[in-house]
């Protein structure tokens, strides 16, 4: 499956199939999110949210694809990823595009 940020496939006609997404909702457990809260006090990177987003964004991405697959898509374009906190150490992170058939 073809994945792109653009709205075109270069050199390609496509027909757009429609809409499709993925979302996930992600949480860390208490003590990786107790260690996070104690490096705000001194600074530097979250691995531990960064793993969850980048995970979460992972799991988005497939379902995306699924839906797409279900859909014969050959391709999404114009793919968007978005991200809210649900609750502290929770994220929901969805992915969406438009699914194409290259012709």
């Amino acid at each position: 499956m073809k994945l792109l940020n653009i709205d075109y496939i270069p050199g390609k006609e496509i027909d757009a199939l429609g809409v499709v997404k993925g979302a996930v909702v992600l949480t860390k457990n208490f003590g990786k999110d107790f260690m996070a809260g104690m490096k705000t006090l001194v600074g530097g990177e979250l691995t531990a949210y960064t793993e969850m987003l980048t995970e979460a964004r992972a799991i988005a991405t497939k379902r995306m694809v699924d839906e797409a697959t279900a859909l014969g898509a050959d391709a999404i374009i114009n793919i968007r990823y978005g991200s809210a906190s649900m609750m502290s150490g929770a994220a929901e992170v969805i992915a969406y595009g438009t699914a194409v058939k290259i012709l």
